[in-house]
């Protein structure tokens, strides 16, 4: 079955293989490799030419400050009901933990103020400060840029009237 011929064969198909998987490397990196390469100090990358357009570059805009009181002011608690379906994943409002603290009573509550409820280090320093509306709205915008620390793994709310109708509908279910 396995003779001599047939053992060269195998072999100088493996080698052939190899061999072509070898120079099929060398040829992609030669047509795909990102790099300086020599051309600029040791991690630098040179640009060979530039364009002047006479343009400065701009400044970086300021986010535009939200009106928070009046946000709350239109805000809808029954359209914050439908975002809280978001949130029940983790929280609850009957007095319960879930993963998350319960939320009764959350607006004006201070932060870590459920007992028996393990808070992260990053919300437990802040246990001195309330709930306001202001730090909510901050909060929900994004959790870990507002508290990094947090162990809140929810991304956040970009709507800010999402934001203010959730707050509406937390403060109206005490």
């Amino acid at each position: 079955m396995f003779d001599t011929m047939t053992m060269t064969k195998a072999v100088g198909a493996v080698c052939g293989s190899l061999l072509v998987l070898m120079l099929a490397g060398w040829a992609a990196d030669g047509l795909y490799t990102v790099g300086g390469g020599g051309h600029g100090a040791e991690g630098e990358i040179t640009q060979a030419y530039s364009i002047d357009t006479g343009a400065e570059e701009a400044p970086a805009e300021e986010a535009e400050a939200i009106d928070v009181a009046a946000l709350m002011a239109s805000a809808d608690a029954a359209a914050g009901e439908t975002v809280f379906r978001k949130c029940q994943a983790c929280h609850k409002l009957d007095g319960t933990d879930g993963v998350g603290p319960h939320l009764n009573g959350i607006v004006g509550r201070n932060h870590a103020a459920v007992a028996g409820y393990a808070y992260s280090d990053a919300m437990a320093a802040r246990s001195a400060e309330p709930w306001s509306h202001e730090a909510l709205f901050a909060f929900l915008e994004n959790p870990k840029r507002d508290m990094p620390g947090t162990k809140m793994a929810f991304a956040g709310l970009p709507s800010p009237d999402e934001r203010a109708n959730l707050i509406a509908f937390l403060e109206a279910n005490p």
